[in-house]
């Protein structure tokens, strides 16, 4: 992978390339464990065209969204619009950044990073997340390397529950849920198994 894949500038033209790059439907593991949540402040991080912060923001949470591509919030947020719903879109770059607040739920779904960036980016997000409230980490996994699924993302940006969890000091955290759930997804037109991993955890 290239290191401009890191830029607002790519990220900005892969967006402009397309209507839509998403499904417009917010993640499942974002409906699973946020579900059953008494509703707060949040923040998704590389939100995209905000489907989870819509998904939020539709069942009373306040909501940011955080992505590189101003293209993409603004899709984000033209959207939201039209759904009648209040968020906030905020475009900034959390590989040298930090977050202007404390949340009761940091979301990141699929923000993978190169390995020397890993730590300094989740643990950064873990000191956003306020306390009593969640942190919601998921990822493509190493195994889906093995099945041939995730061979355009490199190996060395996927990543297991366990590099997640060990940035978590037990003194402070409560992890609640820490696996690799398989899924089914359309890949070239045929139904796959994908891996992803699944991190949540609760600041004491």
């Amino acid at each position: 992978m290239t290191d401009d894949m890191w830029t607002a500038e790519f990220w900005d033209e892969r967006y402009s390339s397309s209507e839509r790059i998403w499904s417009g439907a917010p993640n499942p593991h974002l409906v699973d464990v946020v579900g059953g949540l008494a509703p707060g402040s949040a923040v998704d991080i590389g939100c995209g065209e905000g489907a989870d912060v819509l998904w939020l923001a539709h069942r009373g949470w306040r909501t940011t969204g955080v992505d590189l591509s101003q293209v993409a919030l603004d899709r984000g947020a033209a959207r939201a619009a039209q759904e009648g719903v209040g968020a906030t879109w905020l475009q900034t770059d959390l590989l040298a950044e930090t977050l202007p607040e404390q949340y009761d739920l940091v979301s990141a779904h699929f923000v993978h990073v190169p390995t020397q960036l890993f730590a300094p980016l989740y643990t950064r997000l873990g000191a956003a997340v306020a306390p009593g409230g969640s942190l919601l980490v998921v990822g493509h996994h190493p195994h889906d390397v093995e099945t041939g699924v995730r061979h355009h993302h490199g190996d060395d940006i996927l990543f297991t529950p366990d590099r997640v969890v060990g940035l978590l000091d037990p003194q402070h955290w409560d992890v609640r849920r820490a696996d690799a759930p398989t899924r089914t997804q359309q890949v070239e037109g045929a139904e796959v198994a994908v891996t992803d991993t699944v991190v949540h955890a609760v600041r004491r």
